[in-house]
């Protein structure tokens, strides 16, 4: 007798809540298709107020709650936007929540709604609501708040904006971390939104937040010296947000250092020359010696915007040297960035200036073990021919490129071959075919194929850049050698190249001189070939004059491909030949 499997209740128990789960989510998804089944009236009267019963759901069910009142096409599902606020009181609800998905989705409707709401009950409806957020006490509401009191103050009547900016000092010296960082990165958005009269207030909560003692908190202390630097006065930059800067640059977290280095090229822009001069040289120094690599990373892909700045006897004195230590850091990333933006010095240095000081530093990069470096390098590399010329460069260019070319990964190799066009364009033509052109075809050979396939847009680039003459006399005899490769997936690279050109040739060339290479190719007794090749005619007919497709395309389609015994063949010389008839 077969013995009866015993279940457990708790485990069916658990599989019925999670139907219910999956019931509950599908109906709150389909809650538009719901609204235009129902329409406004009978959606507004029947579904709305049964939404608050999904409050308390699962998180699921509560986050795609947010997503869904937040669609802007909920305003027309209701009648309009006279009846936007129904939803307000699901979406603070929403606000509270202590996960910080459904928070930030809540968060986000709210800003959506808030400018369709009518001036009569804006306040109302939507500034009593903020208002009673941050009036919470817990935590989350009051992150909430914080968040939508950019939206709320501008339509704000006076007395109301006093009575917000009270109400946000009370955020900015809450005891729960969570609250006055989300009070901290509202000072950003608010800052150009008080008026000067509130300004000093909104002022003495950034200097408190900039000295909390929470990390998380002073970082972002850092973007708000950008934003409070654009709306006070030069003296009130040097006493308020210098200090600041100073302190920031300096604090014993890695992370506020590292924002402050991330940052630093739009400080020193809004603080001045001056201040940067006087006082932010010293600190800017001080991150590019930093402990930490990312700090030092983050310096020193800034080290153009900051040099702008500052007289070149300061640079040279004090800001070379740590470029130079830099460009031989034990740390690759940190390397990388510095060749990022190192090569934007040459403008700023001259001529005489590059050669002196510069000139050393970009051939030490130029050669460094990592492939990224390099890579950073080539694609800076105009900033420094307009003002070097490539002769200097030149011979140390090639070998460079020619390692990242065969590098190993792939994506290096991809990366070298996007900067060809512009260094070719740079190098002139006779050095391209002496040098790089041989490099160029071996990508068309390559293993992976997305590297075959940008090696075939990369002399679509060049064929642009030279000429249609220079490819016909260079490229086209290359093609001739890649339809006889024995492996067919490389004479299958030679149509797309067929097709790459064919945008950058005149009619008359791509029916002399390319579509003869696409019938040689429509006989290869590999189909894929001949179905590449019927796509190709497809690809070329728009350029072709009429009387070359009547005479020659369409009875080659209709006497080759068009008897096919393969069907993909058949199928695509189908197309193209619907494409020529059209043509005529």
């Amino acid at each position: 007798m077969q013995q009866a499997r015993s279940i457990d209740p708790g485990s069916r128990k658990q599989e019925i809540n999670s139907e219910d789960v999956a019931v509950r989510l599908a109906f709150v998804r389909s809650l538009s298709q719901t609204a235009e089944s129902l329409g406004p009236e009978r959606f507004r009267e029947e579904i709305i107020p049964d939404l608050k019963d999904l409050l308390d759901d699962e998180e699921e069910v509560t986050l795609a709650l947010a997503d869904e009142l937040g669609k802007p096409t909920l305003e027309d599902q209701l009648g309009g936007a006279a009846h936007l606020p129904l939803i307000l009181p699901h979406l603070e609800a929403l606000a509270k929540f202590e996960d910080t998905s459904v928070r930030d989705k809540a968060v986000s409707a709210l800003t959506l709604i808030a400018p369709r709401l009518s001036e009569e009950g804006f306040e109302k409806n939507f500034v009593e609501l903020v208002n009673r957020l941050i009036d919470s006490d817990w935590f989350s509401p009051k992150s909430s708040a914080c968040g939508l009191l950019s939206v709320a103050y501008p339509r704000a009547s006076p007395a109301w904006q006093h009575k917000l900016l009270v109400e946000f000092k009370r955020c900015c010296e809450d005891q729960t971390p969570m609250v006055r960082r989300s009070a901290a990165g509202a000072i950003k958005s608010l800052s150009t939104l008080v008026n000067k009269a509130e300004l000093p207030m909104l002022i003495e909560d950034f200097k408190n937040l900039a000295l909390d003692d929470q990390d998380s908190v002073r970082l972002l202390a850092v973007e708000n010296c950008v934003s409070i630097a654009s709306v006070i006065s030069e003296e009130e930059k040097n006493s308020v947000v210098k200090p600041i800067v100073i302190s920031c640059g300096k604090d014993k977290s890695w992370r506020v250092r590292y924002m402050v280095a991330s940052t630093f090229t739009k400080l020193v822009d809004v603080l001045g020359q001056q201040i940067t001069q006087n006082d932010l040289v010293s600190i800017f120094v001080q991150l590019l010696k930093d402990n930490e690599a990312e700090v030092r990373g983050a310096a020193a892909s800034k080290v153009s915007g900051v040099c702008k700045l500052v007289d070149r006897e300061t640079v040279i004195k004090e800001i070379i040297p740590c470029i130079k230590s830099l460009a031989t850091d034990e740390a690759a990333p940190v390397r990388s960035a510095l060749a990022s933006d190192v090569m934007g010095l040459a403008p700023i240095f001259g001529k005489e200036g590059t050669n002196e000081h510069l000139l050393e530093l970009f051939l030490q990069l130029l050669k460094d073990e990592t492939p990224d470096v390099r890579l950073n390098v080539l694609g800076k590399l105009d900033e420094v021919t307009q003002v070097l010329g490539l002769e200097q460069l030149s011979q140390f260019l090639l070998p460079s490129i020619m390692e990242l070319a065969e590098d190993r990964q792939w994506r290096i190799r991809s990366a070298t071959l996007d900067h060809i066009p512009l260094l070719a364009e740079q190098l002139g033509v006779e050095f391209f075919n002496d040098k790089l052109s041989t490099i160029c075809m071996s990508w068309l050979n390559d293993c992976v194929y997305s590297i075959r396939e940008a090696a075939t847009v990369n002399f679509q680039k060049l064929t642009k850049a030279f000429g249609a003459p220079w490819a016909k006399s260079h490229i086209i005899p290359k093609i001739l050698e890649q339809m006889k490769n024995r492996n067919y997936l490389y004479r299958i690279i030679s149509l797309n190249m067929i097709t790459a050109l064919a945008s950058e040739f005149p009619p008359q060339d791509v029916q002399r001189e390319l579509i003869p290479l696409v019938f040689t190719l429509s006989a290869d007794p590999i189909a894929n070939i001949r179905v590449q090749s019927a796509k190709t005619f497809g690809s070329l007919i728009p350029s072709l004059e009429t009387p070359f497709v009547q005479n020659e395309i369409i009875p080659f389609l209709t006497d080759k491909l068009l008897v096919d015994k393969d069907r993909d063949v058949l199928y695509f010389a189908n197309v193209a030949l619907q494409a020529a008839r059209k043509k005529q």
